[in-house]
């Protein structure tokens, strides 16, 4: 499955999820198509993968 993206240069691409998280992640998409239309980067509330903003806390797991 693909998702089309406009990059904020204006470009269009279709990527894959992973690639539309790491692309968000560096602030390059203007907008990408959801089902239910084009969600726009700062007007539209958008979920950012954990995996990629990581926990900042303390570390609480005990070593094994």
């Amino acid at each position: 499955m693909t998702i089309q993206v406009e990059l904020i240069d204006g470009t269009l691409c279709r990527v894959v999820p992973k690639g539309l998280n790491l692309l968000l992640n560096r602030e390059l998409v203007k907008r990408f198509k959801r089902s239910s239309g084009w969600a726009v980067v700062g007007r539209d509330p958008i979920r950012y993968s954990e995996k990629v903003n990581g926990y900042n806390g303390m570390e609480r797991r005990k070593a094994a």
